[in-house]
């Protein structure tokens, strides 16, 4: 008989951060979601599970392999506060991973189940773009308290992150909501230009039903922040380039919360 989702000891919440294409911010959000709600008081992993495009040891300015633990342990790398593992760790370089799914579920599961995570509040998971085998992976293993869904305003971008929003429903894991990423940008005159359509994911949350969980403007300051390893989200709440994703963040762990004592009541009702 094959085993079900088993929660990982120690770990509160699973949040998945997906989208349905490449391009709109994904690892950003993840990245700056995950550094918030440190900064905030949680205890906060992140796993990097965009294996072809592992991009967060980058954003978290790290390149040091993790300590292994034993025979078959690894000890996550702490950055910012947070602790993080990611396959760029282990395969630095321009060198590409090649391999079919049975090895991507490999390696899903060795950085769920192998890796040191401890006691965490939040463990955020980076997915690759799509709607592809890691999702499939990563559900079989453990139990997602919910997801959150990264689009742009532009009307493509939308039809991708609709298609996430679907595949999340087949695989019975509730979207806490969306977010907008590269929403508006503020030129030097103070004028304010839509790059990719404002407001079409806040139209695309109300057609579904789902929360929106903010924007986030398109600000050469963020992009810097994510190069050079340093987040944006470490300015503090109090910043105005990082503020919204410290209302993301509040607005994620509220809503993972909810989700939490909805499962607990349907818990003791059967």
């Amino acid at each position: 008989m094959p085993q079900g989702p088993k929660p990982l000891p120690g770990v509160e919440y699973v949040i998945a951060v997906g989208s349905g294409k490449g391009g709109v911010g994904k690892t950003t959000v993840a990245v700056n979601l995950a550094v918030a709600l440190g900064k905030l008081g949680y205890k906060v992993g992140l796993l990097d599970a965009d294996i072809y495009g592992p991009n967060v040891p980058t954003m978290m300015g790290v390149s040091r392999q993790p300590n292994i633990i034993g025979e078959n342990r690894i000890d996550p790398v702490l950055s910012h506060g947070v602790k993080f593992i990611s396959v760029g760790l282990i395969s630095p370089g321009d060198k590409p991973m090649v391999m079919r799914g049975p090895m991507l579920h490999q390696i899903i599961r060795q950085f769920l189940q192998q890796v040191e995570w401890g006691d965490l509040d939040f463990l955020i998971v980076d997915l690759p773009p799509g709607t592809g085998d890691v999702v499939i992976s990563l559900v079989q293993t453990v139990p997602l308290t919910g997801a959150v869904v990264v689009s742009t305003g532009s009307s493509v971008a939308l039809e991708d992150a609709r298609k996430a929003l679907e595949m999340f429903h087949q695989v019975k894991v509730e979207v806490m909501g969306m977010v907008e990423n590269m929403s508006q940008m503020t030129l030097p005159s103070g004028e304010v230009i839509d790059v990719f359509g404002a407001g079409g994911t806040e139209r695309t949350t109300a057609q579904f039903g789902l929360d929106f969980l903010g924007s986030v403007e398109l600000d050469p300051s963020i992009r810097e922040g994510g190069d050079r390893g340093l987040p944006i989200a470490l300015a503090g709440q109090e910043s105005g380039k990082s503020k919204a994703f410290y209302e993301m963040a509040k607005k994620v762990a509220a809503k993972a919360r909810d989700i939490a004592d909805k499962s607990e009541d349907v818990l003791e009702i059967s």
